[in-house]
């Protein structure tokens, strides 16, 4: 992969923050790292790489936050069109964190709010604050469920009108259960743009096979993790993902 992310143009951090697309509509794509390889010859001539201090292959740390009935968890489990998640991400590259809450609404467009933090006391004033202003559920009532670490490259058009995303060497601890899983051979690939503008992936990736499939992280890992939980919603899900798992 770095051979070929190496003939793309570079864009620099300072250059992405015009590119922020923090109201926009998310597509997800499951495949497989050959098949990645392939997409990314592809695409050479119609995207910039982000390139931090010479790098683009980011590694993320990723804590997410639930009610002790898994109450977000089974907003997106039973189909609820406005949903919510509260995670903190640190950049473990750079050692930034974040506290971030994601809504998503019924015409399928995803919000994103988030404050620079330190640690993650909730109680902290400014963290209150600002979930009270954002998270539609108590502060006491919130506790921390799942972490999962991945790896991430991100693309930007030309045109700068979308990023694309990309996951690998994807692992999960639940931090209720105790279980872990390692999810390194699949990919998750994002397109995350302003509307429906057009976008140069969304052929090529036809032309791969590699369809459209939701893929939270936070629900997938947590499904994958804890038998405590209802998975009604996401049977066919984890078996399709299983399916491109046996694939490799």
């Amino acid at each position: 992969m770095d051979e070929i992310l190496n003939r793309f143009p570079p864009i620099t951090l300072e250059e992405m923050k015009g590119v922020k697309l923090m109201n926009r509509i998310d597509t997800k794509f499951v495949t497989t790292r050959p098949r990645l390889l392939e997409l990314l010859r592809m695409l050479e001539g119609d995207y910039l790489v982000q390139e931090i201090d010479g790098a683009w292959n980011m590694p993320y740390d990723t804590i997410y936050w639930d009610t002790a009935h898994y109450d977000m968890y089974n907003a997106h489990q039973t189909g609820r069109a406005n949903r919510q998640k509260l995670r903190f991400r640190t950049y473990l590259s750079s050692d930034l964190q974040f506290m971030e809450v994601k809504t998503k609404d019924n015409h399928g467009r995803t919000k994103k709010k988030r404050m620079e933090v330190k640690d993650m006391q909730l109680e902290e004033s400014s963290k209150a604050s600002f979930l009270q202003q954002y998270l539609n559920y108590e502060i006491d009532a919130l506790k921390p469920t799942i972490e999962n670490r991945f790896e991430r490259v991100t693309l930007v058009n030309k045109a700068k009108t979308e990023r694309l995303t990309i996951d690998t060497n994807l692992r999960f601890q639940n931090l209720v259960s105790g279980k872990g899983l390692d999810m390194r051979d699949l990919v998750i690939i994002e397109l995350k743009r302003e509307g429906r503008c057009f976008s140069p992936v969304l052929a090529k990736l036809r032309d791969l096979h590699i369809h459209p499939h939701g893929f939270s992280k936070y629900c997938m890992g947590s499904a994958l993790t804890n038998e405590a939980l209802s998975v009604n919603r996401f049977k066919r899900k984890l078996i399709e993902i299983n399916k491109i798992r046996r694939t490799l």
